[in-house]
């Protein structure tokens, strides 16, 4: 080979490193793991997007069983109609409300009867002493008054026919010396209303009574009763023997009774009942503008009082049921000159020591 030609060294190689290979991981591929199972954070997401909705229904029903009763109150004390009615009498101690019953001859209740304009049949009241019993008194509609403010002598429920409420409550203030405080003026024409929303009463009356001039129609006895019914066994008087005071205890008879059946749970639970009796009740009432309904609340609670064992109700010392005084007055109640104003103190005073005794067994 010439020597120019000579070959070239070959080039030097690297050792080659025989590393044994290196374990691969996965690296991180999107959020790290939860130490869950799979779909636990969607779980998660919907129970609690469950337990908010749980929370948020349990106060929307708790906001309405709130606002239920206040607005019902609002709605109830909205219906009540008001009349100028009180009398600027000096305070007697406690609380007195005057309950007067008014016909409306438009009522649609009344049965023989033509004759226009109001009246009242129904004269109670119901006071609630600073100590001692609370009573609840029935004022004979013919009770001879010496002395209409303005008219001279009449019987009680003239001063309403002649000057409405504010002379029934000054005559009546006269009558007994007792300052009212409230005046409840009740149609009876709302009182049937009020009867058949509570789906009738049971009433009792130990004699057959069939009287054209009230409508009533009855067989010795206790019968459930509808709201016409009611009202005619309210305002039943000529074939009764006791005359006006046998009409007073009947008329106790059926307000305790449409009470007793206003009080049954389903009246308190059920809206539909509450609505109902408040249209049926309300819609009836004419009041002094300063009584509300809580005022009328605390007034059924009196009124509950005063027809429980506790309680005393009757009428005042009479001294003569036919009293004839002349004139066109004809038969009037004459109550008993010493007597009655002594009872009218004790009513006040809270020291009636039993109820007033009525001959409860005419019915």
């Amino acid at each position: 080979m010439p020597a120019g030609n000579a070959p070239r060294p070959a080039p030097a190689q690297h050792p080659v490193r025989n590393d044994p290979p290196r374990p691969t991981q996965p690296g991180p591929t999107g959020r790290p793991p939860t130490g869950g199972p799979p779909g636990a954070g969607r779980q998660h997401t919907r129970g609690t997007y469950i337990r908010r909705r749980i929370t948020v229904v349990v106060i929307v029903v708790l906001v309405l069983l709130l606002a239920w009763p206040i607005g019902l109150l609002i709605w109830a004390d909205g219906k009540i109609q008001h009349t100028e009615a009180l009398s600027t009498a000096a305070d007697t101690p406690g609380t007195t409300y005057l309950l007067a019953g008014s016909d409306s001859r438009d009522d649609g209740y009344l049965a023989g009867d033509t004759t226009s304009g109001q009246r009242t049949d129904t004269i109670m009241l119901l006071t609630v002493p600073p100590s001692g019993p609370t009573s609840l008194i029935s004022l004979p509609r013919d009770t001879y008054v010496a002395d209409i403010p303005g008219f001279g002598p009449g019987k009680l429920n003239a001063a309403f026919a002649h000057g409405g409420a504010p002379l029934l409550v000054q005559t009546v203030e006269g009558l007994t010396g007792i300052t009212v405080d409230h005046y409840v003026e009740i149609g009876m024409g709302g009182v049937a209303s009020l009867v058949d929303a509570v789906g009738g009463v049971e009433l009792c009356y130990d004699a057959d009574v069939n009287d054209p001039d009230s409508g009533m129609v009855w067989t010795a006895g206790c019968h459930h009763a509808d709201g016409a019914s009611a009202l005619a066994f309210a305002r039943m008087r000529k074939q009764d023997p006791l005359g006006d005071i046998g009409r007073a205890i009947r008329q106790q008879q059926v307000i305790e009774a449409t009470t007793a059946a206003m009080n049954s749970p389903s009246n308190f639970v059920l809206p539909t009942r509450q609505v109902a009796l408040i249209d049926a009740g309300t819609g009836a009432l004419v009041t002094d503008p300063g009584t509300g309904i809580l005022d009328l609340g605390r007034m059924a609670l009196a009124f509950r009082t005063a027809t429980g064992p506790e309680g005393v109700r009757g009428t005042p010392p009479i001294a003569d049921p036919d009293y004839r005084p002349g004139g066109n007055l004809g038969s009037t109640v004459l109550l008993d000159p010493e007597a009655a104003p002594l009872f009218f103190q004790q009513v006040v005073d809270g020291t009636l020591p039993e109820p007033t005794p009525t001959p409860t067994d005419a019915g």
